[in-house]
């Protein structure tokens, strides 16, 4: 009996022991920062800024690696699904967890609760940017143009349906009724040239590659779809400046772990990416892209929000019949 006690007495202290041995295995182990998208466009870039940071400050080495495909659907599933020790992370554009989950019907895989968060790390408007060569200046006579025309005669380019280019043009047309024909690309970069060469009317822009544009001539920035101005581009006015009130789209990049991932490994991993996010550097390169910082908020206050957009898009994905083509 005395022997059996000695035993579980020891057992109940190695426990410990063992457990933080495993933590401190995993703190010394790379993390994997998947980034759902091939390498070169705008995710990829800040992620990698980013991710310099991140190693920085958990004093740990962090390596993107990226698993594009599915408009970013299959490199959140797999994070998803990996172990939830704190060592796969997901650097996810928030269509990946507020949009595709909606689209991507056939793997019924709850990609929301699947993923836990850990912070977001930016936050981000769109541009709307046209042929240079059409015969309008702003967002009012852009709107008479489109509704002198037959609809469907305008047209607007995107990344491939469900991206957010895609949706924000959803959005406009529904907010000015005008009919526009939607042209689904594989990616941001040829939607937009062929804004440039002129075979498309419009395209709503994530900040990067349109800004550079715009500055050199080759679009024509007419709005930005956020509250306010954007610092890159400050002569460009927000959409409800241009007429259109109450019509605001925004995104935002977020690091998330798989669901079940311990809360402490959560937290550290939390405290290091506010830390990564608030360096000079990053907020350099933030600024020079056309992005913002995310406001700081605990994790578990980005989730809500996380939901509550992914309910609003069920509900207008459903209510608009957007299918993959």
């Amino acid at each position: 009996m005395a022997i059996q006690r000695r035993l579980l007495l020891g057992s109940g202290l190695a426990a410990p022991f063992i457990n933080s041995g495993i933590a401190a295995a995993q703190q010394t182990r790379p993390i994997v920062m998947v980034v759902p998208y091939a390498p070169g466009g705008g995710t990829d870039l800040t992620a990698r800024e980013f991710a310099q940071g991140l190693s920085e400050a958990l004093g740990q080495t962090v390596v993107v690696e990226n698993r594009g495909g599915a408009a970013g659907h299959i490199g959140s599933v797999g994070v998803a699904r990996s172990r939830p020790d704190g060592t796969t992370l997901l650097f996810a554009v928030s269509t990946n967890l507020v949009v595709n989950p909606h689209l991507q019907k056939s793997d019924n895989f709850d990609l929301v609760n699947a993923l836990a968060p850990v912070a977001q790390v930016t936050s981000y408007q769109y541009v709307l940017v046209i042929d240079p060569r059409l015969p309008v200046k702003n967002l009012q006579e852009l709107i008479a143009y489109a509704r002198a025309r037959k609809p469907g005669e305008l047209t607007y380019s995107s990344g491939g349906v469900g991206n957010a280019n895609h949706l924000a043009g959803v959005l406009f047309s529904e907010a000015t009724k005008i009919e526009m024909e939607h042209v689904p690309y594989r990616g941001t970069g040829p939607a937009l040239l062929d804004v440039v060469a002129g075979r498309i009317t419009m395209n709503f822009s994530s900040p990067p590659p349109a800004i550079q544009l715009a500055k050199e001539g080759r679009l024509r920035a007419l709005a930005v779809t956020g509250d306010h101005r954007m610092g890159a581009i400050p002569d460009v006015p927000t959409l409800i400046e241009g007429g259109l009130p109450g019509v605001t789209i925004t995104g935002w990049h977020g690091i998330f772990a798989p669901a079940g991932t311990p809360k402490g490994e959560l937290d550290r991993l939390e405290a290091a990416a506010r830390k990564a996010a608030a360096e000079p550097r990053f907020a350099g390169r933030l600024e020079q892209d056309g992005l913002e910082p995310a406001p700081v908020r605990p994790r578990d206050v980005f989730y809500t929000a996380v939901r509550e957009e992914n309910a609003f898009w069920g509900r207008k994905i459903r209510e608009l019949d957007i299918k993959l083509e």
